[in-house]
């Protein structure tokens, strides 16, 4: 997200689906956004993603200092970066850089920075619950020639589930709209 003069600036909002990174690995991840980040706007100032940042935040310490520092590195570009310490309630307190030096922060940048990491975090959930959902409905349907959305839909529905299609009778599948006999067949063939 982009900060100007205390405000959020939606429309300069990003998300990014991780590319190179396999397995939990939160450093190399931040390390590849923020990497891809850069490149964008060093590619085309007038791109989606606009003009560099002043300076950036990290949720977390020194190790994701790093990964951000490591991403800056390889783009040929220098940013301040600072990441974030929490109190006990997992609450900004302050800022460190990247000597372990904290930055004490009045209440006014306490209150703009858990804005911001509240609206990055709700972004976050938004984005990774319609990656779930977009998941969920996958199914073995996909793949049969001939099944189309609304016939798949159709058959969940009426089956509740691709296992009970797999176990439904031809003549039960040929009830639904669209679905004759051969394509029925079709269907238990590739479910098996």
């Amino acid at each position: 997200m982009l900060w100007r003069i205390g405000k959020i600036n939606k429309s300069l909002s990003r998300r990014f689906k991780i590319k190179t990174v396999f397995g939990q690995d939160d450093p190399r991840c931040m390390e590849e956004v923020i990497e891809r980040r850069i490149r964008h706007s060093l590619d085309n100032e007038k791109s989606g993603f606009g003009e560099l940042p002043d300076l950036i935040f990290v949720d977390g310490g020194i190790t994701q200092i790093r990964a951000a520092l490591t991403a800056c590195e390889n783009c040929n570009v220098e940013i301040p970066i600072y990441g974030m310490v929490k109190n006990d309630k997992h609450r900004t307190k302050a800022l460190i850089d990247e000597n372990r030096k904290e930055i004490p922060l009045s209440e006014d940048a306490i209150n703009l920075i858990t804005r911001f990491q509240d609206t990055v975090h709700d972004t976050a959930i938004e984005y990774h619950r319609k990656l779930r959902d977009k998941e969920m409905s996958k199914s073995a349907l996909d793949d049969i020639e001939g099944i189309g959305e609304k016939k798949k839909e159709a058959l969940l529905k009426k089956f509740g589930s691709v296992e009970k299609i797999k176990q439904a009778k031809i003549e039960e599948i040929t009830e639904i709209k669209g679905i004759n006999e051969n394509l029925a067949r079709k269907i238990k063939e590739n479910l098996k």
